[in-house]
This record gives structure tokens, sequence and C-alpha cells, in this order.
């Protein structure tokens, strides 16, 4: 899908604000805190059904407003559709595509696909490893319908299964049975989530591969891999090892909720032994196969969403990526930059289409 119009009202710090796109490349200019990101991640709400940097969605909403919107109107070779965005204070999130309200918001993830690079994707290695396992789930949650209903159903039956634990641990009574009605639930879900991110680890693996090679000159290796406690027990045995901890504790402590993705370079911990500029890359690199993996995956080029990309590459690496872009290989493409010069003469010197926009205090005082 192609986005073709944006309009906000009371969304950060936008009053209101209605934009045509190009299909091509669309830059945000101006200086730091004006409003260049919000509107990046105007286009991932309308994705994703929340924003990347702020999950309350009523935080989302410009100063003391009761409310924000966001619409998008979206094209493809075959339709055109109409997506809304309402969140008001004290009330359920509303999203519609025409005139048709989602029952569930799960139903709209997938419809349209984006993929947002950002300075904040340096908390995939400094964070815990839920962070890391909500990446790995939102790229194959947007392909795969099946994944991403397992995985709520997986999470409610966690959920409940914790519920009864905590109830023990408060001085409740311990019936076998209630536990085992859990765990019945619980442990085929797990182990259907665990096979298909064995699987995706695989062919994601490649595809990191590839693009980490080109960025970085091939100069050093790097690995992802799967940390998983099903790797070595089955589900089954995990959580009958562990009952009486967990009884003790009031929570469970064995499963796929408990599974971590490793970053390596030099077959060391990224983390501890990665430089800045291997940390960038790699960071990049994940992120565009991200991009690659749902292309693949779904026949269709996601909205790439490039925030601040200049403090994240050298200029090497940034004409290789331009490049890619010029190229086409990237499809629609957002970009912001606090050079409002920069961007906009790169690409009239590659006579490829760039509409530019300039952003000032939540303002777009120039267009072309």
């Amino acid at each position: 899908m192609i986005l073709s119009k944006i309009s906000v009202i009371n969304f950060k710090n936008y009053d209101q604000a209605e934009l045509e796109v190009s299909p091509f490349v669309n830059c945000f200019l101006g200086k730091n805190g004006m409003g260049k990101t919000n509107l990046l991640d105007g286009i991932y709400y309308l994705s994703n059904c929340k924003s990347f940097f702020n999950s309350i969605d009523t935080q989302n909403i410009k100063n003391e407003e009761d409310f924000f919107v966001i619409q998008g109107e979206f094209e493809s070779e075959e339709s055109k559709e109409n997506i809304y965005c309402g969140v008001k204070r004290g009330k359920k999130k509303i999203f519609k595509k025409g005139k048709k309200e989602y029952e569930k918001l799960s139903d709209h993830i997938g419809f349209i696909n984006t993929v947002l690079i950002s300075p904040m994707d340096t908390n995939l290695i400094y964070e815990g490893s839920e962070t890391r396992r909500k990446f790995i789930d939102l790229i194959i949650s947007q392909y795969d319908k099946v994944y991403l209903q397992n995985l709520i159903q997986y999470n409610k039956v966690l959920s409940h299964r914790n519920a009864y634990l905590k109830s023990i641990q408060q001085g409740g009574k311990y019936d076998e049975l209630s536990l085992q009605i859990w765990d019945e639930q619980l442990i085929p879900l797990g182990v259907k989530l665990f096979e298909q991110r064995v699987s995706f680890i695989e062919e994601f693996q490649k595809e990191f591969d590839a693009i980490y090679t080109t960025l970085s000159g091939g100069h050093e290796s790097c690995k992802l891999s799967y940390k998983s406690q099903l790797n070595e027990h089955s589900f089954g045995d995990l959580l009958k090892s562990s009952l009486g901890k967990e009884r003790y504790i009031g929570y469970t402590t064995k499963g796929i909720h408990k599974d971590d993705f490793v970053f390596e370079i030099q077959e060391k911990p990224l983390k501890k032994f990665g430089s800045q500029g291997q940390q960038k890359t790699f960071l990049i690199a994940l992120k565009l196969a991200q991009f690659k993996h749902i292309e693949s995956k779904t026949e269709s080029k996601p909205i790439l969403l490039l925030d601040d990309i200049y403090d994240k590459l050298d200029e090497e690496r940034i004409s290789h990526l331009m490049n890619q872009i010029c190229q086409g290989t990237y499809g629609q493409v957002f970009i912001t930059d606090t050079n409002t010069e920069r961007l906009p003469s790169y690409f009239r010197e590659k006579n490829y289409e760039c509409f530019s926009f300039e952003v000032e205090k939540g303002n777009l005082i120039h267009e072309s």
C-alpha cells in the first residue's frame, strides 16, 4: 500500500495538518523539536494501531485537548482505502477502514506495513529481552495472522495462569486440576510460537547477513541467535520442574515469554564489544532486513520511515542507502533531516521525485 494523503488533528504538537505526499520520497525538514518525527509516528500509528515512541495513547494528545485524530488515504493497484484512528480521553481507541470500525485492532495488523528506523532503535541492544521479543513478534505478525492470534491467546492464558499462581502465593488453596487446565492450553500455543520463531530466525539471518555485509564492507561477522528454554527441554517438563518455585513467587517463570534474541559481533556480545559505529550499522541492517523479509512474505514493499538517518550512518553508508532508494529498492520513503537543503538537493541531482515539507513548531510552512 502507498500513502497518498495524511491528516492529523491535536496529535502531539500539531493542532491540525494535512498533506498530500509522493509515492516515492518525502522529506520532513527542520530543526529538532519542530514535529518532523511526529509525522513519521502518525504514519506508523496508521499501520500498527499504536505509537512507536509512546505506548500510552492519551499522552499523544496535544496539550490539554480531549482527543486526537489521524487519517490516511492509502492506495494499491487494486483499491483505495481510508484509515481512521481516533483517541479520546476516557474512551476506547477507534480504528476504521473506510466506514467500518474494527472489532479487534489485531485485525488491522498487516494491512499496511511500515518499517521505522529511529535513534530509539538502540533500545533493541540495551533494554531487556522483552524489547527484542516485541520486535521479532511484530515482524512475524505483519504477515502471519495465525502467529499473531496464537501470541494474543498465549498471553491471555499466561495472564490467567499467573493470576492463579498469585492466588496460591497469597494463601489460596492449590488445586492441581485447575493448574492443569491452564497448562493444557499454554503448552501447545507456546510450542507453535517457538517453532515459528525458530523458522523465522533461520530465514531472517540470511537476509540480515547480506545487508550487513554490504553496509560494513564485509569487515566483520555478525550473528543473530534465538535463545529459548524450549531449545533444551519440552515445555511440559519445564512447567513441571518449576512448579514449586512458581507457587512460592506467584508467576510463571518458564516459557516462550522468557525467550531472547542475542546480537553478536565477531562472536562476542554486541552490547559490550561493538563500537558505536558497529552498533549503528547492525541496527540499520536489522531494520532493512525487516523490510526485505516482510516484502518477501507479502510480495509488497512496506513504507520505509527514516528518522534522523544522518545521525546513524557515515557518509559512505548514507550514500549506499540513498542510491538504493533512488533505484526504487525501498518503494515509498519518508525521511527527516535537520538540514533543509541536503536531501532535496541530493534527489534533484539524481532526478528522483522528492516532495519536501519544512516543519516549524508543528506547522508545515513550505512544500515542493
